[in-house]
């Protein structure tokens, strides 16, 4: 079984593009060219050169030792929150930059949540001098102020979603509604492993670059290439596609995917796909999705901006039906208490969304000799205000 898309975007039965007929040309040109663009030597020249240059790359693969004698197992962390901007969101939006640059676009827009997708779009757009508009709820511009000033101080228009949720699901709405207006001129940076084909691919293969540096640092640390698990959290789910995509077809290598269970799976309050999700369509795939009986799509609820979508990306529905992924709910305390713990530990205050893989180790027990890769996604500074306020601090 491969779990990689195929050449219509397809991961098993996920997948795929179900998109109005507007958007049609949008998509297909990206499809015809996203693959022959990403392999032209200037392109790998360019990219690899941003990477290394500009975003900081290859980052770290620290042995987190204090956590390691906690847990008894031991645990290296992917130091994603030492990228440029703070989060593993610039690996995808440096090779989106080039891509929309190589089909002759000069407008970019974007969907953000957290607000790190949407500084990591800000942030090329300025680095290239492209206009650049980001759609986020209106809920989310208040719980993630920083990041809103940041994206303005980077010359980004911040437009407010005011329907629905007022979250991530709303801003990707209105996105979508801005590139169907504006099909022409407009690239749209989808900041997940989410949308109609071929973005779950072609984000997936950005942000490899992860689960490539991992396979070289544990060569040199451990004399071995694949950890025993690699563990992350899953939103939509780029960090965790980047951090498992070249460890997929080896079986041997454990992945745990790590989801908000919000206020409790069955409290009405979670964004646990996995768990709650049915077979559906959002956003232009077919993929796990949170709805009422009737098709209706749930409110999604975190403590985490990040993880608060209703769905997941087709990759990570695939890897949970087939069993290859193995997928744990963490609730908002649990979460926030991980956070805490690994802030006191190592040193290093995780974005809360990171916060949640951390809180695995509560759950599952591996052995002393085990080798467990944990993505740390992004860091806290985003989320000071929602920790101080949690823990009273």
């Amino acid at each position: 079984m491969s779990y990689n898309a195929d050449n219509k975007g397809y991961y098993g039965e996920f997948g795929g593009a179900y998109i109005p007929e507007m958007l049609y040309p949008n998509t297909e040109e990206l499809r015809e060219n996203y693959i022959k663009i990403m392999n032209e030597p200037s392109f790998r020249k360019d990219f690899e050169a941003l990477l290394k240059d500009y975003v900081g790359r290859p980052t770290p693969l620290y042995y987190a030792k204090r956590l390691s004698e906690n847990y008894n197992a031991r645990i290296y962390l992917k130091r994603e929150d030492l990228c440029h901007t703070g989060a593993h969101k610039v690996n995808n939006t440096i090779g989106q930059i080039l891509m929309a640059q190589r089909l002759g676009k000069n407008r970019i827009i974007a969907e953000t949540g957290a607000g790190q997708h949407g500084v990591a779009t800000a942030t090329v757009c300025a680095l290239m001098g492209i206009k650049c508009v980001v759609y986020m709820g209106e809920i989310d511009i208040k719980r993630q102020a920083p990041n809103v000033a940041r994206m303005k101080m980077l010359g980004a228009e911040v437009r407010a979603a005011k329907s629905g949720s007022k979250t991530l699901k709303d801003a990707t709405n209105e996105a979508i509604r801005d590139w169907i207006n504006n099909p022409e001129d407009t690239h749209y940076i989808i900041g997940s492993v989410v949308g109609p084909h071929p973005y779950p691919d072609m984000v997936a293969r950005f942000q490899s670059i992860i689960s490539e540096e991992i396979k070289i640092q544990l060569q040199e640390k451990e004399g071995r290439t694949d950890p025993d698990y690699v563990v992350a959290c899953v939103g939509g789910g780029s960090n965790a596609a980047g951090a498992y995509y070249h460890f997929l077809d080896n079986e041997e290598v454990g992945i745990i995917a790590v989801e908000a269970a919000g206020k409790g799976i069955h409290s009405g309050e979670s964004a646990a796909t996995s768990a709650l999700g049915k077979i559906g369509i959002i956003h232009g795939s077919k993929t796990l999705l949170m709805q009422t009986k009737d098709g209706q799509i749930t409110e999604p609820y975190s403590i985490s901006a990040g993880l608060d979508y209703p769905g997941v990306g087709p990759m990570h529905a695939h890897l949970y039906t087939s069993g290859r992924g193995e997928f744990i709910s963490i609730d908002d305390e649990e979460a926030m208490r991980a956070g805490l713990l690994v802030s006191q530990l190592e040193g290093i205050i995780p974005a809360i969304e990171t916060s949640h893989a951390f809180a695995v180790f509560e759950h599952k027990k591996f052995q002393p000799e085990d080798v467990v890769v944990v993505n740390l996604s992004g860091r806290g500074d985003k989320d000071l205000q929602t920790y101080i306020d949690y823990f009273k601090l």
